[in-house]
């Protein structure tokens, strides 16, 4: 009886070469808001997951002292103002008192050089003055971008300084987001080279079940090579709807590195393994006549395998009871098509 086979005519197509790679997602911006001056929380705006918006109030630090401080500058203004006014005059009547030569030459210079400290004194008030004014603002802590606030705020009541370890809060763009990757430095140009010819965007797997990969953009990659390891940084960016990625979450990313423009691909069922180690696939003839053959199979796509040598365009390959076909001899079969 002749052997019963499923078989399959096998057609070029064209194929994207992608290499799949674990990365960890990073925010696209992240900022730690941080205090200027010390003193104490009186309020604080935001909660723990909300969205703010850039210039957004997080914090109110208690101003009381910081306004004190700029009374203290303001009246050191007046006072410096006060003494380059009196400096003034004093040069002017020794300018009059010299021509007449009432007073020695030295008298003059020294009522000049106290006219000049006095500007400057001018100049170093009103430094200070702007100064406290600036720490006054420093008092509400706004945000510089818009993003989701992090866990771990500081609450009312609390003592701040500068240069605390701990940020008051840790603000993140998350409308975007950035995917890292470590990559074999051999395999950079192909990347590299495959992104400049444009031969796909590269696919974020999440590992979440049912859920759509995103598309992202290779960003940008690291020039230096870790000697120890032998690996490149890459960096690939991504749009993040619904907050799909988040910071920390390690995800896939299957990147282009080439493509076949003429692949013939075969389903993974179909290839037969010799005792040798060998790859065989059957192929069934016009005539009805089946016999394997060696083949050299290359990269695998999904669940097929592209068949780099020993196959040609229109053949027909059995994709299932292959396996009840000797292996030396040609044996007939009834064919049945893989659609029905």
């Amino acid at each position: 009886m002749a052997v019963q086979v499923t078989v399959e005519t096998i057609r070029p197509e064209p194929i994207v070469l992608a290499t799949e790679y674990s990365g960890r997602v990073s925010a696209a911006r992240r900022v730690e808001i941080r205090p200027q001056i010390g003193g104490l929380i009186l309020e604080r705006r935001v909660e723990e997951g909300t969205r703010i918006s850039a210039g957004e109030v997080l914090f109110r630090i208690d101003p009381a002292p910081l306004k004190a401080n700029l009374a203290l500058a303001e009246a050191a203004l007046m006072r410096a103002e006060a003494t380059e006014a009196h400096a003034r005059r004093a040069v002017e009547r020794s300018d009059a008192l010299l021509a007449r030569k009432a007073i020695s030459q030295q008298s003059n210079d020294t009522a000049h050089t106290d006219l000049r400290l006095a500007v400057a004194g001018i100049a170093e008030a009103r430094a200070a003055v702007e100064h406290k004014r600036l720490d006054l603002d420093f008092a509400t802590l706004r945000s510089p971008i818009g993003g989701y606030v992090a866990a771990g705020l500081a609450d009312v009541g609390g003592l701040v300084t500068v240069g605390g370890e701990k940020a008051l809060a840790v603000v993140q763009d998350l409308d975007k987001v950035y995917v890292d990757l470590r990559l074999p430095a051999d395999d950079l140009d192909a990347v590299l080279m495959a992104t400049e010819e444009g031969l796909g965007p590269v696919r974020i797997v999440r590992d979440r079940d049912g859920a759509a990969p995103l598309t992202g953009v290779l960003k940008s990659s690291d020039v230096i090579v870790d000697p120890g390891t032998g690996y490149v940084s890459v960096r690939i960016e991504t749009a993040n709807p619904k907050l799909a990625l988040l910071p920390g979450m390690f995800v896939r990313a299957k990147i282009p590195y080439g493509a076949v423009p003429d692949a013939l691909l075969v389903p993974e069922d179909a290839v037969l393994h010799t005792a040798g180690g060998g790859t065989q696939l059957v192929v069934v003839s016009p005539e009805g006549k089946a016999r394997r053959r060696d083949v050299v199979p290359g990269a695998r796509i999904g669940n097929r395998i592209i068949i780099a040598s020993g196959l040609t365009p229109g053949e027909v390959v059995a994709i299932r009871g292959q396996n009840r076909v000797p292996e030396g001899v040609a044996v007939s079969v009834e064919a049945r098509p893989a659609e029905t």
